[in-house]
């Protein structure tokens, strides 16, 4: 993949995983509204909030984005290279969340990461 790596391939590998990310930090927030809500209530409160929809069309554009991401790359080196989301999602998650990253979730986010580049480069 390395060198193979087109400015479009590139630009489309980013936007996915910033709209993904995007998608799962909205779904989160709606999530974590106040409101000690249980069952349909909770449901219909989180449906009134506009991060549930945000995130809603987060995942439509990463759909497309992804399908096009897929059409450039081998489906191995796309889902290695995809993987990168996870890290965003917890750092992302402890910036804004303020979620804990406990010893082992930092080990798993280098190794990811390594992977992510090793794939990149390879």
């Amino acid at each position: 993949m390395g060198s193979d790596m087109s400015p479009l391939v590139i630009t489309l590998w980013v936007l996915n995983v910033l709209v993904d990310s995007g998608g799962q930090l909205a779904f989160k927030a709606a999530a974590s509204e106040p409101g000690a809500m249980a069952g349909m209530q909770r449901w219909r409160f989180m449906a009134a909030r506009p991060w549930l929809w945000l995130g809603v069309g987060c995942y439509v554009a990463e759909f497309v984005l992804w399908l096009a991401f897929l059409s450039l790359v081998p489906l191995s080196d796309g889902v290695l290279l995809g993987s990168i989301n996870i890290v965003a999602i917890m750092v992302l998650g402890r910036v804004l969340f303020k979620e804990k990253l406990a010893p082992m979730r930092v080990a798993g986010i280098v190794l990811v990461s390594i992977g992510v580049g090793i794939v990149g480069l390879g």
